[in-house]
């Protein structure tokens, strides 16, 4: 399915024949996962991913990661949910590259309705953080915001982003890549969704992100949370049309090793790895 799963300190790309800006020719989707930690610890970024080098999906403390450089080139965030480990970078973000942005449309945001009025309500109100969807000024904003709705297909530039359904505790999406050769698919926090595997058995893959939160022997916690434990991830792998390449995420910091070694002692027709943070997948477009 052309994928290469690589890391920080390998194949470096230098060239930009992938990037989605300006009408460049798209020859392959880059992929950077900037964090995929269920929490924060040392080496434990929360969840963010770089797609080409314009466009992030979720904003997780893994973007503290980027360059100012790198950060002013993000015309694009697609937020999966409201919660913390998913948004915290948003305003932080905003506030590093205001002066870089001068002239430049604002940086668009977008999420659920519910989502955004959640940002809206708790986040950029002036009290946790100022509202830069009105900031420097109310003409030249450095943020704003775009709803979006289970099924849209979201076009940016040569990409097309699909919103998926997902099962949790507030509001949620996920989302897909589609390239030439197959998506890219990230499941965002969800506990069991039937809805997604239908609709998925109807696409190709070329690989599946898709969290499991917690160990087995914490099935309660993961059923209450709208999480996965590794039992659930096998039912819901179940609903597959076929051998898939998956990545697991949101496992919290410390509990990789038991969560992989559970999910590992299943027999799987899928080729199932932990994701890290740095790794890179490009994908032949």
């Amino acid at each position: 399915m052309g994928l290469r799963a690589l890391h920080r300190n390998a194949c470096a790309v230098s060239m930009h024949p992938w990037s989605a800006a300006g009408g460049i020719a798209v020859l392959f989707m880059q992929i950077r996962v900037l964090g995929c930690s269920g929490s924060i610890a040392a080496g434990s970024r929360t969840t963010s991913f770089l797609l080409d080098d314009n466009v992030l999906i979720d904003a997780g403390t893994g973007v503290g990661d980027l360059t100012l450089d790198e950060l002013a080139r993000v015309d694009h965030i697609l937020v999966t949910h409201s919660h913390l480990d998913h948004v915290l970078a948003i305003g932080l973000l905003a506030d590093s590259v205001t002066r870089r942005r001068r002239g430049r449309p604002p940086v668009r945001v977008h999420a659920l309705p519910a989502t955004i009025a959640a940002l809206r309500q708790h986040v950029f109100n002036g009290v946790i953080w100022p509202d830069f969807t009105r900031l420097p000024d109310l003409a030249n904003p450095v943020l704003a915001f775009e709803p979006v709705e289970v099924g849209q297909m979201v076009q940016i530039g040569a990409r097309r982003i699909e919103v998926l359904p997902a099962q949790h505790t507030v509001p949620a999406v996920g989302y897909a890549v589609h390239g030439s050769r197959g998506a890219w698919v990230f499941t965002g926090d969800t506990g069991p969704n039937p809805a997604l595997w239908q609709h998925l058995r109807t696409l190709p893959l070329a690989a599946l992100v898709i969290e499991t939160a917690f160990r087995d022997d914490e099935h309660t916690l993961a059923t209450l949370s709208q999480h996965l434990c590794p039992a659930q991830l096998k039912t819901e792998l179940e609903g597959l049309a076929g051998p898939t390449e998956v990545f697991i995420t949101h496992i919290k910091p410390g509990e990789v090793d038991a969560v992989m070694s559970e999910i590992g002692a299943q027999a799987s027709r899928h080729r199932i790895h932990a994701l890290a943070t740095g790794q890179v997948m490009t994908f032949a477009d």
